[in-house]
């Protein structure tokens, strides 16, 4: 068995050999991991410049509408001429269009002739209808008299400009083809109007190619994946309403509400969360499928709080759990009542997580308003191209072939790595936050052990403010240092998952055994070190908070308690592990509910805050309000294994018997008889 620390009762060994006196919490400390404090350091200054760079060089609306054929994005007021309302592209020249989507041809939809309209245009049923290029030159028209005219002002041209207009050189094209909005593009539907394509021919005008590779095209480049990544991400802006309420406020009110149910109704919160797990998940089911028209599957399950899983039940009239009555009580439930006493003396411990909760909010506003211009950065260029496409430029009164190449956004290689350490940036932060939490909620915890009995007076007047500032003063960067190790681990896991879902689609995987084998136990290892990792991370932030110790030397004791003993921790921690992850889940599912509910009102399915897909909005309301009631349910989740690995080490120092913990978690961790039979 491992050495004692020093004796625990009214004595600690300070961090210089020397035996002062005070209790546990109050030894000693000076600081840890201090170069890992730096680097933390160093690291938000990097995040500050890097999101400068990309609030200098990014614009969002370029994630939401396209370019014209001046390199201005629709919809930008400070454009030349002023856009605000005119957010559609639309495609001029069918011509054009058609070429581009030829499989032989080099011209691509990008370098045709667009220019941005407050809505698509339809052919006439009568008459020829027109598009003109925005109003310059010899043409005196205001931008608004232009949109008043249906932006047509055909019977203002001089007869040369007539002429090559009919050459589908502009300055004015004919609308042949109906078109329709789709993620602000105007999609042209491949059947020509014959009433439009017969009085163009009266007119003299050029042959206009029919064809589907006309629908194609345009859809094509709509639909490509940059193009689809763009939208998702500018879903999450035009959302942002739903990711305050349903990513913000909801999970923090579902949050403290849990907090208090487990205060004053601590002995049935294992069924209540159980129960409302079941019912939040049945609900989900039959959500979707009113949605979605589609049949249910006459299926559901029930909990088995004793063995600590679920058990399928095959019929539809679900009953109430059939094990409650086999489940021995009071056992299983200690560590809820310790916890609840733990958070009814130290009230504070409830109302704290609203502090890392203000900051993670800030901290995620200044990050997705970064995220959205590091997105939206680069540089428009126009492209170089071999087109055969002249058009007439109203400012030098003549056809020009000089500039009839498109616009578009280039991006460096190195807008890709500040994209990739952004995003590193935001887990390692996030996780940061909740290690700090996690933290002092331990320390104030420990307070409350330690300073049981005859040491009570010990306790300070403010436990949790006591506890920030140990850790303000002394553990910050062992605190970066666990996070650092996390967030790593997590990174890697994810890159080599993009690498085997990359070889997917491109049927590259190993058709050998060997290979898939590797593949399928690099992942299982992976997945399992990440566990492992964030467990141990728990326990070392729990022994930092007790003794002060550095991460490192904090990870070893904590682990050294946990394998001398496992029985006991086993014992009342696994259940209690899932019920506080179900209690999560919980959480986190109302709000991608309600997220889903707001974004599937008219505001979000039409005019100016359509979004293309309410999918990115939900996910992201779901990881928000995950990781919210992980900052809330740490106060029960740390106040429980804070008690039970104090109760260990003061069960070592004292050979074998705690002197400072509560006579219900003695009774239940020191059962001889239940200890053998776990034993066998």
């Amino acid at each position: 068995m491992r050495g004692p620390l020093g004796p625990m009762k009214r004595r600690y060994p300070s961090s210089d050999g020397n035996t002062q006196m005070g209790g546990i919490i109050k030894h000693n400390r000076k600081c840890r991991d201090v170069v890992f404090l730096i680097l933390f350091i160093a690291f938000w200054v990097a995040m500050i410049v890097n999101s400068s760079f990309g609030f200098n060089q990014g614009n969002p609306l370029r994630l939401t509408y396209g370019l014209d054929y001046k390199g201005n994005v629709c919809g930008n007021k400070h454009a030349d001429p002023d856009l605000r309302e005119l957010e559609f592209r639309y495609w001029v020249n069918p011509n054009q269009v058609y070429e581009s989507g030829l499989k032989k041809s080099q011209f691509k939809l990008s370098n045709a002739r667009s220019i941005c309209l407050m809505e698509c245009p339809i052919p006439s049923e009568n008459a020829l209808n027109w598009v003109c290029d925005y109003p310059e030159g010899d043409i005196h028209l205001s931008m608004d008299d232009w949109i008043d005219k249906n932006y047509n002002y055909f019977e203002l041209l001089k007869p040369d400009m007539r002429n090559s207009s009919l050459q589908l050189q502009g300055p004015c094209y004919p609308i042949i083809f109906p078109s329709v909005n789709v993620f602000w593009s105007c999609q042209f539907i491949a059947r020509a109007s014959n009433m439009s394509l017969q009085h163009w021919k009266q007119m003299g005008g050029v042959n206009i190619n029919e064809d589907i590779i006309i629908d194609k095209s345009i859809h094509k480049s709509i639909n490509s994946r940059s193009a689809v990544l763009k939208r998702y991400v500018a879903d999450i802006g035009k959302a942002w309403p739903v990711l305050i309420v349903c990513g913000g406020i909801l999970p923090l009110f579902l949050s403290v509400f849990w907090l208090l149910m487990i205060q004053h109704f601590v002995a049935g919160m294992t069924w209540i969360t159980v129960i409302l797990f079941n019912v939040l998940i049945i609900s989900v089911t039959m959500f979707y499928y009113l949605k979605g028209a589609r049949s249910p599957s006459c299926c559901c399950g029930a909990y088995d709080h004793c063995n600590g899983y679920f058990h399928p039940l095959i019929y539809c009239d679900c009953p109430s759990n059939p094990y409650g009555n086999i489940c021995p009580k009071g056992k299983y439930d200690v560590k809820w009542l310790v916890a609840a006493k733990v958070i009814g003396e130290v009230q504070a411990l409830i109302i704290f997580p609203i502090i890392p909760y203000t900051i993670i909010a800030i901290f995620y506003m200044f990050w997705f308003s970064a995220a959205f211009h590091l997105l939206s950065s680069g540089q428009i260029l126009q492209n170089d191209c071999q087109s055969n496409f002249c058009a007439y430029d109203l400012g030098s009164k003549q056809v020009s072939c000089d500039r009839s190449c498109g616009y578009s956004i280039h991006y460096t290689p190195h807008i890709t790595v500040a994209i990739i350490f952004h995003l590193f940036g935001c887990y390692w932060a996030t996780q940061f936050f909740i290690a700090c939490s996690s933290t002092v909620i331990a320390g104030s915890v420990a307070s409350y052990y330690w300073a049981r009995g005859e040491t009570s007076q010990e306790i300070p007047f403010l436990p949790v403010f006591s506890s920030m500032k140990r850790l303000m003063r002394y553990s910050l960067g062992s605190v970066a240092l666990g996070s650092l190790i996390l967030s790593f681990v997590k990174s890697i896991r994810y890159i080599l998952e993009s690498v085997r879902r990359k070889l997917k689609v491109a049927n590259s995987t190993p058709e050998s055994w060997i290979g898939k084998t590797s593949i399928s136990s690099s992942r299982c290892c992976l997945g399992c070190i990440e566990c492992t990792i964030k467990s141990v991370n728990s326990n070392a932030y729990i022994m930092i908070a007790i003794t002060g110790k550095d991460f490192c030397r904090a990870s070893a004791i904590a682990t050294g308690l946990i394998m001398n003993n496992i029985l006991r921790i086993g014992r009342v921690n696994v259940i209690g592990d899932v019920i506080l992850f179900l209690g999560k889940l919980c959480v986190s599912l109302s709000s991608a509910v309600f997220a889903f509910l707001m974004l599937d009102t008219h505001k979000y399915r039409s005019a100016h805050n359509k979004i293309s897909s309410p999918l990115f909005p939900v996910l992201v309301c779901w990881g928000l309000g995950y990781v919210v009631a992980t900052l809330f349910f740490a106060v029960v989740e740390m106040s429980i294994d804070t008690i039970i690995l104090s109760f260990c080490q003061d069960s070592e120092e004292h050979q074998g018997t705690a002197q400072y913990a509560p006579p219900l978690l003695i009774e239940t961790l020191d059962d001889e008889n239940e200890m053998q039979r776990l034993t066998q």
